[in-house]
């Protein structure tokens, strides 16, 4: 019977984290993220500003993402699970066509790595930390050389 669920738990977890990428990144739907990340999630990846915390933060996170990229694209290509943890390995790609960092958009294209890993505790998300290739992203929309 245990066995079982901790299955469920596992499953409930990888749900959370691909109704966030599938519903909340891909599609911008809020309900989605307001659904699977908690409203005081930790979030330990560096934003300057640093974003409002829990799904409020997130919310803000996927617009200004959206804002730049419009046709933003998260593709899961790696995920696995360890204990309470999902982790993650994905492809972004989409089209400068918002403002990044006061510079006008480009009208290029990028495709970057990015590693997430997601704490989730009962189907929501509460603790996350990502390392995307910021540095790639800057270089192939044309904002730094």
């Amino acid at each position: 019977m245990q066995g079982q669920q901790e299955l469920t738990e596992r499953e409930k977890s990888v749900d959370a984290v691909r109704r966030l990428i599938d519903e909340g990144f891909n599609k911008g739907n809020f309900s989605a993220v307001d659904e699977v990340v908690s409203i005081d999630m930790t979030e330990h990846q560096r934003f300057d500003p640093p974003l409002p915390p829990g799904s409020i933060g997130t919310r803000a996170l996927i617009r200004g993402l959206r804002d730049m990229f419009p046709d933003l694209k998260l593709t899961i290509e790696d995920l696995s699970v360890e204990g309470d943890k999902v982790w993650i390995r994905m492809r972004a790609k989409g089209t400068n066509l918002g403002s990044i960092m006061g510079k006008p958009p480009t009208g290029k294209q990028m495709e970057i790595d990015v590693f997430d890993i997601c704490r989730v505790k009962d189907g929501k998300i509460v603790e996350h930390w990502g390392v995307p290739d910021q540095l790639g992203m800057l270089e192939q929309v044309g904002i730094i050389e």
